[in-house]
């Protein structure tokens, strides 16, 4: 790990040494299990906290796990969950959200930057068939944050989203696996950019960003919590030994390792692709707001980094990369990175 070269992922990275040595402490002695013990009660407080409002906190070992039970919550086996048509929901949960629902259907939109506007989602709604037996009914609506293409929603813009859903009785989920992220890159705090605006249910992640396995779902409607505890334990996400989920979760948020994490990931994304800006052949695909960038780069270039060690992803196509950067990113690797691709970028040319 010392040289990494890894940009495929923030999932590439080991955990943090602050929370590696919170589980050692963890380790210590006895505890309540099944999540009574004072580690997680501490990560809700700290949340609250955080947030500035009551709120639930359930934590769990995955992102599918947050998302999928979150949106079992929130809407029926007969339901219709809107989201973007490249939402982690849709496509890389395995039809997760589907299963824990019992069998709500995921109604897809487009939007650029794999945003879905509220003008649009109002339209849809509009058009839904509510109330009518033979369609499936609106209930919740699932937005990424920061999103697949790594554009961040503005406050404004979710409220907006909730807005338009809540005539028609939809709440809106957050998926959060990069919510430290897409916060570290605006002004707004966390609690402007949940509940503030509508948002009823958070996908809280933290396993991208520096730990082992953890994830938190925040509840901003406690009315949902009962259930949200069953479905959990039915989904074989009620630990028996949650402090060291929870000894996770604490240490993320402790002196904000959260925030330093992830502005520090930022910090790294905005090097490389200004880095990469100067490159001759370099088209970016989405503006970069928080710790992805997809470029396109000419073939021989992409071969030549290649042939260097470095790792990345392929996108929609042979020459759109995706490159992420993560709490761990060592500026000397973004600049080899830079430097090779600029030896190399006559050639391609």
């Amino acid at each position: 790990m010392a040289n990494r070269t890894d940009f495929r992922s923030d999932n590439v990275t080991g955990a943090a040494p602050e929370i590696l040595a919170a589980i050692t402490r963890a380790n210590q002695g006895s505890a309540t299990p099944y999540g009574e013990d004072a580690l997680t009660e501490s990560v809700e407080a700290r949340l609250q906290e955080v947030f500035e409002t009551d709120c639930a906190v359930f934590p769990v070992a995955t992102g599918t796990a947050a998302n999928a039970l979150s949106l079992s919550v929130m809407a029926p086996a007969y339901g219709a969950i809107y989201c973007h048509e490249l939402a982690h929901v849709n496509v890389d949960e395995c039809g997760a959200p589907e299963l824990f629902t019992g069998g709500a259907k995921l109604v897809v939109m487009s939007g650029a930057g794999a945003k879905i506007s509220a003008a649009d989602l109002a339209d849809r709604l509009a058009r839904s068939g509510k109330g009518n037996v033979h369609q499936v009914q609106a209930a919740a609506v699932s937005i990424t944050q920061a999103t697949e293409l790594g554009a961040i929603y503005k406050p404004a813009e979710i409220a907006a989203i909730a807005e338009a859903g809540r005539p028609f009785g939809v709440r809106l989920h957050m998926d959060g696996a990069r919510f430290a992220n897409a916060l570290a890159g605006g002004k707004a705090s966390p609690a402007d950019m949940t509940w503030r605006a509508g948002v009823t249910a958070l996908s809280f992640g933290a396993s991208k960003n520096g730990a082992l396995a953890a994830e938190a779902v925040v509840l901003f409607d406690r009315n949902l919590a009962q259930e949200f505890a069953f479905r959990r334990k039915r989904a074989g996400h009620l630990f028996s030994k949650m402090r060291f989920l929870s000894a996770q979760l604490e240490a993320y948020l402790t002196e904000d390792l959260w925030l330093k994490h992830a502005r520090h990931a930022n910090g790294m994304a905005k090097r490389l692709a200004d880095g990469l800006a100067r490159v001759t052949g370099a088209s970016f695909a989405a503006p970069v707001e928080a710790n992805e960038i997809f470029v396109s780069l000419p073939e021989p270039l992409i071969l030549a980094l290649e042939r260097e060690g470095f790792l990345f992803y392929r996108w929609d196509n042979a020459q759109l990369l995706r490159l992420v950067t993560a709490w761990d990113t060592d500026p000397a690797d973004v600049d080899r990175f830079l430097a090779v691709a600029a030896r190399h970028a006559g050639a391609a040319a």
